[in-house]
C-alpha cells in the first residue's frame, strides 16, 4: 500500500521561468516588449549554462529578426516622445546598448518636434503661465527634468507669458 505522504508535489515548469531554456526566456522577454541585444545579454547572462550558449541563442534570434535595433528605437520613441524630450530619450536609448549612429539618427528626428512636444507637456501640467519668477523657475525645472533643452524651455515658458 502506498503512503500518500511519500509523494512530492509536482511544481509546474512554467512557474516564474523555472525550467525554461535560454531561448525560451529570451522569447518571453521579447514577447513583452522590444529588447536590444545588450539588454537580453544582461538579463540572460545569469541563466547561461555553458560558455558561448547565450551568444549562439542571440545570434539565432537576430538572424530570424526577433532582435532589431530599429524596432527598439521606434518602440522607445513611440512610448516616450509624448512625455519626454530628446535628451531623456537619448539617455534611455544609450542605456539599452544601441549603436551611437542609430541613437543620433533618432535624436535628430525628435529635434524637429521638440518645441511642440514641450508645449503640449507644459499645457498638460500647468494651466496658466507662472505669475512670478519662482513659478517660472519651477516650470523650467519641470521641463528640464523631462529632458528638454534650455532653448526650448525658454521659448515655451516665455511664449506663454506674452
Amino acid at each position: 500500500m502506498e503512503n500518500p505522504s511519500d509523494h512530492k508535489p509536482v511544481k509546474p515548469a512554467s512557474r516564474a521561468g523555472f525550467g525554461l531554456s535560454l531561448k525560451g526566456r529570451a522569447l518571453r522577454y521579447l514577447a513583452a516588449r522590444e529588447h536590444s541585444r545588450a539588454e537580453l545579454e544582461r538579463k540572460l547572462a545569469p541563466h547561461e549554462e555553458t560558455p558561448g550558449q547565450l551568444a549562439q541563442v542571440l545570434d539565432d534570434l537576430e538572424a530570424k529578426d526577433f532582435i532589431s535595433e530599429a524596432r527598439v528605437v521606434e518602440s522607445v520613441i513611440n512610448r516616450r516622445a509624448g512625455r519626454f524630450g530628446a535628451a531623456r530619450i537619448k539617455h534611455e536609448l544609450l542605456t539599452k546598448g544601441l549603436s551611437a549612429d542609430r541613437v543620433a539618427g533618432a535624436v535628430a528626428s525628435l529635434k524637429g518636434s521638440e518645441l511642440e512636444r514641450a508645449r503640449d507637456i507644459w499645457r498638460k501640467k500647468f494651466e496658466s503661465p507662472a505669475p512670478d519668477a519662482a513659478g517660472r523657475a519651477r516650470q523650467m525645472r519641470f521641463l528640464a527634468a523631462r529632458g528638454f533643452g534650455g532653448d526650448v524651455i525658454r521659448r515655451v515658458v516665455q511664449a506663454d507669458e506674452d
